[in-house]
């Protein structure tokens, strides 16, 4: 059994420095991993990262990351992903990467994603240069969870698990004002997972949401922004054979 702890939208800065670390120093007695879902920042800047990435150095369990839009407020998501590479932190965009639990290989693929909406009530590829290159962007980051995820099942990873900011699925959002779902997530993140495979899908972004849902293909998806757990973490199991 594998146990995948996560968290996203802690959003910290400079006041909250220490304020998950006690939290964080127990996951080795409940957890394999730490996954965190983006927005781990308030406006992205190389000081708040600097904070986030004193939080997560050297726990005693590898700690995987996408980023959120917050964390690309301040317009250095390179330099907020190196801070915590630097910290240890393995931070994904449109790739994946593998983590040794016992003798199981837990293979995370990760990205941003984006917006657009869901089936029926979706943005469209058509009309302005803008409009079409919102699509094209979501498309481009669902184009490549479905590709790492794929890379991931070639290498042999026997679990594997979707790591997003943005959801995959209108489910988790539940309790979010409608007119807002086309900003919070994507049909196309679920279309990637569903058509690659995975175990678990792990997003935030939705604060008011609902933590439980599911892709059209029968997927897991947890939507694990702080405001929504209430906790530094939740940890979810997976079994070798899910």
């Amino acid at each position: 059994m594998i146990r995948v702890a996560a968290v996203g939208d802690i959003h910290m800065g400079p006041e909250s420095q220490g304020l998950l670390r006690p939290a964080f120093d127990t996951l080795p007695e409940c957890a394999d991993l730490l996954l965190l879902a983006g927005d781990l920042t308030r406006h992205g800047t190389p000081e708040e990262a600097r904070v986030v990435a004193q939080e997560v150095r050297g726990l005693a369990v590898p700690v995987v990351a996408v980023l959120g839009n917050h964390d690309h407020h301040d317009e250095q998501p390179e330099k907020v992903a190196a801070l915590l590479e630097d910290a240890g932190v393995r931070v994904l965009e449109g790739e994946g990467t593998i983590v040794e639990c016992g003798d199981t290989r837990v293979g995370i693929a990760g990205t941003k994603g984006f917006g657009g909406g869901f089936v029926g009530r979706s943005a469209g590829e058509f009309g302005e240069p803008l409009m079409k290159e919102f699509v094209r962007y979501s498309r481009r980051c669902a184009d490549g969870l479905r590709t790492a995820l794929e890379e991931l099942d070639r290498q042999g990873c026997a679990t594997r698990v979707a790591l997003t900011h943005f959801s995959p699925v209108a489910d988790t959002l539940a309790g979010e004002p409608p007119e807002i779902y086309p900003f919070l997530g994507t049909y196309l993140l679920a279309e990637a997972i569903d058509t690659a495979g995975a175990d678990l899908s792990v997003h935030g972004h939705a604060h008011a949401g609902t933590e439980h849902g599911m892709t059209a293909g029968g997927v897991r998806v947890r939507n694990v922004a702080q405001p929504v757990i209430r906790r530094a973490f939740n940890v979810y199991h997976l079994h070798d054979d899910d």
